[in-house]
Protein backbone atom coordinates (compact mmCIF):
# COMPACT_ATOMS: atom_id res chain seq x y z
CA UNK A 1 0.00 0.00 0.00
CA UNK A 2 2.57 2.64 1.02
CA UNK A 3 5.97 2.79 -1.13
CA UNK A 4 7.99 4.19 1.41
CA UNK A 5 7.93 5.43 5.24
CA UNK A 6 7.10 8.56 3.70
CA UNK A 7 4.10 8.13 2.07
CA UNK A 8 3.08 6.43 5.07
CA UNK A 9 4.12 9.47 7.72
CA UNK A 10 2.33 12.08 4.85
CA UNK A 11 -1.11 9.63 5.12
CA UNK A 12 -1.12 9.36 8.94
CA UNK A 13 -0.59 13.18 9.55
CA UNK A 14 -3.12 13.95 6.54
CA UNK A 15 -5.67 11.37 8.58
CA UNK A 16 -4.98 13.05 11.69
CA UNK A 17 -5.46 17.13 10.17
CA UNK A 18 -8.45 15.53 8.97
CA UNK A 19 -9.71 14.36 12.38
CA UNK A 20 -8.68 17.94 13.96
CA UNK A 21 -10.62 19.77 11.57
CA UNK A 22 -13.62 17.73 12.28
CA UNK A 23 -13.61 18.09 15.98
CA UNK A 24 -12.74 21.80 15.67
CA UNK A 25 -16.07 22.07 13.15
CA UNK A 26 -17.85 19.91 15.79
CA UNK A 27 -16.63 22.93 18.52
CA UNK A 28 -18.07 25.60 16.39
CA UNK A 29 -21.03 24.20 15.82
CA UNK A 30 -21.87 23.34 18.96
CA UNK A 31 -21.10 26.95 20.23
CA UNK A 32 -23.14 28.82 18.39
CA UNK A 33 -26.36 26.86 18.81
CA UNK A 34 -28.60 29.11 21.86
CA UNK A 35 -28.34 27.99 24.49
CA UNK A 36 -31.18 28.08 26.72
CA UNK A 37 -30.65 28.58 30.25
CA UNK A 38 -33.96 28.36 33.15
CA UNK A 39 -36.08 27.18 30.23
CA UNK A 40 -36.34 23.30 32.14
CA UNK A 41 -38.94 22.60 34.82
CA UNK A 42 -35.74 22.54 37.24
CA UNK A 43 -34.08 25.91 35.89
CA UNK A 44 -38.36 27.54 36.55
CA UNK A 45 -38.51 25.85 39.80
CA UNK A 46 -35.23 27.26 41.12
CA UNK A 47 -35.87 30.47 40.03
CA UNK A 48 -39.28 30.74 42.12
CA UNK A 49 -37.80 29.64 44.87
CA UNK A 50 -35.73 32.94 44.71
CA UNK A 51 -38.37 34.97 44.83
CA UNK A 52 -40.39 32.92 47.39
CA UNK A 53 -37.06 33.84 49.30
CA UNK A 54 -36.78 37.57 48.52
CA UNK A 55 -40.56 37.75 49.95
CA UNK A 56 -39.77 36.70 53.47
Amino acid sequence: MFGNDAEFILSLHRTHAAELRAEAAADRLARSLARRGGRGWLGRRHQAGRTDDARR
